[in-house]
């Protein structure tokens, strides 16, 4: 008995590991299995971190207020291991030096990666120079193009003035300080004055564009004259390349880009939602002042 007692006693210290190692395993399994998700999920972000994006989108939307939010990411895909750029674009346009601004950033940023501008909607005016520069146009076959020309205006409020009894004192030096005023109309000499500032703005615009796209500026009545096109018609006098989607474009940037693994940059849910509001904001406003609806 004893020596039975002894070979149970040898054999249970022999194989006690084991049995700690099973009795663990049994009473800690879910802990376990839940540990070993957490390490797999977590070498799996670790993976995904390391792959730094390699394009990026910029969007320029609604009307062309201020060009520094733009100007900043143009600034960071320069200076990054960006590639390429697809510079997705649904505006009406807006002033004159932020469109400028755009523009010429743009257009240094293509001599050193490609940029492709897809025109999601509305490529006109301010946001049409904003483009300009870019390797490629690729317009949505139900967008608006063009509209290349300078507009000043101002509202004349002498009658409403008049009828509230407010009437304006102004004390100026120089004889054109006071050119567009809104409240008076305007004397032949102002007007004069601001058509010489408007025209010449009109002769850079037009300049720029049928240099940037190989347009010849003596038919600027053809394709500058603030004619607003279709995209076909945008095609076929030559301010936009290709008439497609906005995959195509993404497929287009990525082929010019020559990465061999696309890595697009996230961008900000934040940022999107603002843009969206912008949008639906500036659709809004010229609804209400002009009555224009498509589709």
């Amino acid at each position: 008995m004893d020596k039975q007692n002894s070979i149970v006693a040898f054999f249970s210290t022999l194989f006690a590991p084991v049995t700690a190692f099973l009795d663990f395993l049994q009473k800690y399994f879910k802990a376990l299995l839940l540990l070993l998700i957490l390490v797999i999920l977590f070498a799996a972000m670790q993976k995904s971190s390391l792959q730094k994006p390699n394009l990026a989108e910029i969007r320029l939307t609604g009307p062309i207020i201020s060009a520094e939010e733009i100007l900043k990411k143009i600034e960071k895909a320069d200076k990054s291991n960006i590639k390429g750029v697809l510079f997705v674009v649904n505006s009406p346009g807006g002033a004159v030096a932020p469109s400028i601004e755009i523009s010429l950033a743009i257009k240094k940023l293509a001599q050193k990666k490609p940029v492709i501008t897809y025109c999601s909607g509305t490529l006109a005016s301010g946001s049409y120079y904003a483009s300009i520069w870019s390797k490629k146009i690729i317009a949505n076959p139900g967008s608006l193009v063009g509209s290349i020309g300078v507009i000043l205006e101002a509202p004349n409020l002498q009658r409403l003035l008049d009828k509230i009894g407010v009437e304006p004192q102004v004390v100026k030096a120089g004889k054109y300080k006071e050119a567009g005023t809104p409240f008076r109309p305007w004397k032949p000499y102002e007007k004069e004055e601001l058509n010489k500032v408007i025209q010449d703005t009109y002769e850079m615009f037009v300049s720029d564009v049928a240099t940037a796209r190989g347009l010849d500026p003596s038919k600027k009545d053809e394709f500058a004259d603030a004619h607003i096109f279709t995209a076909r018609q945008a095609k076929q006098i030559g301010l936009i390349d290709e008439i497609g989607t906005y995959f195509d474009a993404k497929k287009e940037i990525e082929k010019l880009s020559g990465v061999k693994k696309p890595v697009w940059q996230k961008a900000d849910p934040l940022e999107k939602l603002l843009g969206q509001i912008e949008q639906k904001s500036a659709m809004l406003i010229l609804d209400q002042l002009f009555g224009l609806k498509l589709f």
